[in-house]
Formats: C-alpha cells, sequence, structure tokens
C-alpha cells in the first residue's frame, strides 16, 4: 500500500471528502461519520436514504465506543470471536449516536475490519469510517478502481487504490441481541 494515497485519502477524509476503498469483497465509499456534510453527501452519491442507516467499520473496537452502548462480557466475547473479520454486527447505538448513521433503528451496523487497506485508513484517520458500497442505488457494486470512477467520475475527493480482501460478496450482517441474520454471506 501507497503511504502518499493513505496520507491523502486520510487528509481527505479529514477535510470532510467521501473517498473510496477497498475492502472484503468490493470497493466502499467512506467518510468521516460525525461530519453531517460529509455523509449527507455520501448518501447523495449513493442515492440511498437517510432512514436505512450505514455501516461503519474501525480498525479495533474503541474506534466504534463512541457510537455503540456499553457490551456485555458476553457480547464482547461474541464479537472477539468474529472481530476483525468480514462480520458486521447490529448493536445497539448510544441514545447520542446520529440519526444519519443509524437511520430509523436503535442499533448501529459495525464492523472490525481484517483488510489492511480499510484497517490502515481507520488508523490514519484515528477513528472509524462509513462504509458503504460503492455504487449507486441498484447497480452492482464495483469491484474495481476503475468502475468506481465509471460510477463517481470525479466528484469523489480520493480513491484509494489496493486488491479486495477475497470475500465473495458483502459481509454477512447478524444483529448481537437476536442472533438473527439480517444479510447472508454472497457465495
Amino acid at each position: 500500500m501507497n503511504r502518499w494515497q493513505l496520507r491523502l485519502a486520510a487528509h481527505a477524509i479529514h477535510g470532510g471528502g467521501v473517498i473510496a476503498y477497498p475492502t472484503e469483497a468490493v470497493f466502499g465509499l467512506g467518510c468521516d461519520p460525525l461530519n453531517p456534510e460529509a455523509v449527507h453527501r455520501l448518501l447523495a452519491l449513493k442515492q440511498r436514504p437517510v432512514n436505512k442507516g450505514l455501516i461503519l467499520i474501525a480498525a479495533d473496537i474503541e474506534q466504534l465506543a463512541p457510537f455503540i452502548a456499553p457490551l456485555t462480557v458476553e457480547a464482547e466475547a461474541q464479537l472477539a470471536a468474529t472481530w476483525p473479520g468480514p462480520h458486521t454486527w447490529l448493536l445497539p447505538a448510544r441514545a447520542d449516536t446520529p440519526r444519519w448513521l443509524r437511520g430509523q433503528h436503535a442499533t448501529l451496523a459495525v464492523r472490525v475490519t481484517a483488510h489492511p487497506i480499510a484497517t490502515a485508513l481507520c488508523r490514519a484517520a484515528g477513528h472509524a469510517l462509513v462504509s458503504t458500497s460503492a455504487n449507486p442505488a441498484g447497480s452492482p457494486p464495483a469491484t474495481t478502481a476503475l468502475r468506481v470512477r465509471r460510477y463517481f467520475a470525479d466528484t469523489l475527493d480520493a480513491i484509494v487504490h489496493g486488491p479486495l480482501g477475497g470475500e465473495a460478496g458483502p459481509t454477512p450482517i447478524r444483529d448481537l441481541a437476536t442472533k438473527k441474520l439480517i444479510r447472508p454471506a454472497s457465495s
């Protein structure tokens, strides 16, 4: 991974920008989750309604602490068994978690990623990032930087190039409280 690209992407995030980067299975769009203008710009690019909510990725669970309610020891153990890795969980959101992140839900979708570039981006930014597939609503997720550019032309502030993580499709999403599978793993 190119350190210059990483610094450029982190600078864009800190400046309120929207970036694209490789994740476990597809390219993602990301931004600072606490910057409402950046999140709303990302939602407009993706043509995604705010009420659906978004996923946050992090380098470690500490980066998610500002967004999720305190966890039980059992919940922490269950998460530790799947993280870092390609497992997204719905966890109870803190009362002050912005609506633009959780949508109409009391939970928030979060993942501690094992993808080296996504992890490095979270570390370089110093916080969790919004992570949603890089595609307009109704179009297939981008699996190359070229496809990201075709979808979004020059509307992004940075595109981080690199390989995907090798997963067949977007990560499964499971509700921690109910154990219900919300989005199955793609095959």
